[in-house]
Formats: C-alpha cells, structure tokens, sequence
C-alpha cells in the first residue's frame, strides 16, 4: 500500500523544518498569518500567500500531561497561541507541567524527535 500524497503547503512545511527553521504561511492581501499550512487562507479563499518566519513567540493556552507506559516518561502537550496569530498544537520539552500557568510566555524551536523534525516548546527565557 502506497502513502498517501503530503500537500504541498504540508510538505513545504517540513522541508523549512528539516533545514531548522519555524515558518508560517501569511496572506499577503489580509496579512493574516495561519496554521497548519493550507492552499488557501481559511475564510477568505485566498492564494495570494507566502512562507514567512515565525518570531517563536507564544503563550500557554492549555496544557495537558499524557501518561506513557513504563519507561517511557509522560508526554506534555501544549495548545501555544502564537504572537503572529494561530494556535497550534507541540509538546513541552522542558520545565515542569504543573508549574506551568496558562498565559505563560513560551519560546519554539526546531527539535528532532524519532528522526523527524518538529516545533517544540519551553518556557520563555525572561
């Protein structure tokens, strides 16, 4: 069984990733940045878009600790609000889970994890 196609958006997303670097897709009519990467901007239709860097801002929005079967330790998810805009969904790779307050500032970046690249989060340095 063949996988399935990656989007374009998607698989441009992944290649930004691979060479270390957080990019969001903005529209350039409304210059409203969005996330996950689509072939339009969500509302509007619009194709007018382009790839630009994200700062790697955001803040806590809700936080949850998933448990994993011994030995592995609990996976942290986070939903982070972006400075630029969109909430996504990552993982928390440091700093304790029930110290984290919602609204806490976080920083992104670009991490490896099973041999494939993703945005990943921790607490802001002040």
């Amino acid at each position: 069984m063949q996988a399935p196609d990656i989007p374009a958006p998607e698989a441009q997303f992944r290649r930004f990733l691979v060479e270390g670097r957080f990019m969001l897709q903005r529209c350039r009519t409304s210059g409203r940045h969005f996330f996950p990467p689509r072939l339009a901007e969500p509302g509007t239709g619009s194709q007018d878009l382009e790839w630009v860097p994200a700062s790697g801002r955001g803040t806590l929005h809700a936080i949850t600790v998933v448990p994993r079967k011994p030995p592995q330790p609990a996976h942290t998810l986070v939903l982070v609000d972006l400075e630029e805009g969109p909430r996504m969904l990552s993982v928390l790779v440091s700093g304790a889970p029930e110290a984290m307050a919602i609204g806490a500032a976080l920083a992104a970046r670009v991490a490896t994890e099973g041999g494939q690249p993703l945005v990943v989060f921790e607490p802001a340095k002040d």
